[in-house]
């Protein structure tokens, strides 16, 4: 056999993704507050892009339709108020007014910066370095204690073995230990434990007023009060069960998470990218555009670019590569809002009762159903909906909050959606009678019969664990 090598043409298609393209596919995706930051990235790179400034003309028109004579007698009069203002004996007027008026010097006034002056909430490590520092002045004490603190989460434990920690600082477990019992009566009560026992058996030395088996059933039978078994508490321990009830109220009113009240986490705000109004009997789509820039060529390169013969070839070949991409960047954005505006639309055609009723009449929905619906590819839909939100009649919500499936339904073969059946077991959840709590298998027959859902034990186990809600054994009262 004879092999050769031969030159060919062949004509084929294929996708490839242009930077462009990639860009305009990333804009899809971006949240509102970083799609600002990428176009005021945009304009600082680019000389072409400028951004449109609403400018108020309206006091220069009005001075321009003033007659001649009213300019000239307002300016006579606004020279006699300065020459007054300029002959009054300010000094005399504000001599008294000293002890109101603190005296500032102007370069301090100057050197005065807001920003410079903003507090943030105390977080926990702060709270207790500052105890530390005011209980000692060893250097040793305070360099082991500051390892413990260091190593203590958001909810107040000790993160990281005793063991650990003295290894790493090079020192004996003991004297770790030390740091840790003087870190461990700071407050919060109960700070820098190692697990919950500890925790709660801290707050409990420091309280009187707790019931007398309160300390016995952290220490020796904490298992047991984690599944509310409290016939077999009152018979290991000989009492009846109202005594342990009374316990485990008392226990209830420790804090098991003593850093709780030191959360450091900043307030998420939300700007809708989309509102959704309702007027009279129509709902209607409105984007939101405040506070992203508006895009414009600027109006110089255009004439530079008109000019053909004052320039040079580098010049016009940098200017048009330039206006390629500002043209480009500005066709995305435009494209980017219809595409939401599209997607928003067909939202409103699929769960308009959920808009105008609520959760009880959402519709289970795909992100297929979307895309055939505006003739657009699911990816295309599914990053439109990313880090989105929309304001309804009904809340704020993310965009992709719409789309879940759905749980077969035994009456016409629909299905229901599965935010809904979540909400009708809380719902169940929230009026049982906690002597006798329903069990998965209950609630799944219970939404049989009432509901007409067909769903599985396992289905619901899962929901309600979604739902952080326990198991019927840990919500059982007595």
């Amino acid at each position: 056999m004879a092999f050769d090598t031969r030159l060919r043409m062949l004509q084929t298609q294929r996708m490839i993704m242009t930077p462009m393209l990639q860009q305009a596919i990333g804009l899809l995706q971006l949240s509102r507050l970083e799609l600002v930051q990428e176009l005021r990235q945009q304009i600082e790179q680019n000389p072409l892009l400028e951004e449109v400034l609403e400018e108020t003309e309206e006091p220069q028109l009005l001075q321009e339709q003033e007659a001649p004579e009213e300019r000239e007698a307002a300016a006579d009069d606004e020279t006699g108020a300065t020459d007054r203002l300029a002959e009054f004996d300010w000094d005399n007027y504000l001599q008294d007014a000293s002890d109101y008026r603190p005296q500032i010097p102007r370069e301090e006034l100057e050197r005065f910066d807001a920003e410079m002056h903003l507090t943030k909430p105390r977080s926990l490590i702060d709270h207790l370095l500052f105890q530390l520092h005011l209980s000692t002045s060893d250097p040793e004490m305070l360099r082991l204690g500051t390892l413990v603190i260091g190593n203590i989460d958001e909810s107040g434990y000790l993160s990281e073995p005793l063991e650990e920690l003295a290894a790493s600082a090079g020192v004996a477990v003991a004297r770790l230990d030390d740091a840790l019992r003087l870190v461990q009566s700071f407050d919060p009560t109960g700070v820098a434990a190692r697990d919950l026992r500890e925790c709660l058996l801290l707050q409990a030395d420091g309280r009187t007023d707790l019931h007398p088996l309160a300390k016995e059933l952290i220490g020796s039978h904490l298992a047991d009060l984690e599944r509310r078994n409290w016939e077999r508490l009152a018979e290991t321990l000989h009492v009846d069960v109202k005594a342990i009830q009374d316990a485990v109220a008392s226990i209830a009113s420790l804090e098991p998470k003593p850093g709780r009240t030191f959360g450091t986490e900043d307030p998420r705000y939300i700007t809708p990218d989309v509102y959704i109004v309702k007027v009279d009997d129509e709902l209607l789509v409105l984007l939101n555009d405040d506070g992203l820039p508006r895009l414009r060529i600027s109006p110089y390169y255009r004439s530079v670019l008109a000019n053909k013969t004052g320039n040079s070839k580098d010049v016009r070949e940098y200017i048009e590569g330039r206006m390629r991409s500002a043209l480009w960047l500005i066709r995305s954005i435009e494209q980017r809002q219809r595409t939401l505006f599209k997607v928003a639309t067909s939202l409103v055609k699929f769960q308009r009762e959920f808009l105008e009723r609520g959760i009880t009449a959402l519709k289970p929905l795909t992100l297929k159903e979307v895309a055939e619906d505006i003739n657009m590819h699911e990816s295309t839909v599914s990053r439109v909906t990313t880090n989105k939100y929309v304001q309804t009649p009904q809340g704020l919500f993310e965009l992709k909050y719409f789309f879940h499936r759905g749980v077969p339904s035994t009456q016409g073969g629909d299905s229901v959606s599965s935010l809904k059946v979540k909400d009708l077991i809380h719902k169940l959840l929230t009026v049982e009678d906690s002597g006798r709590p329903l069990s998965d298998q209950r609630i799944v027959e219970v939404l049989r019969r009432d509901h007409a859902i067909e769903i599985a034990r396992r289905t619901v186990a899962k929901y309600r664990s979604q739902l952080k809600i326990p198991s019927s054994s840990r919500r059982k009262r007595y």
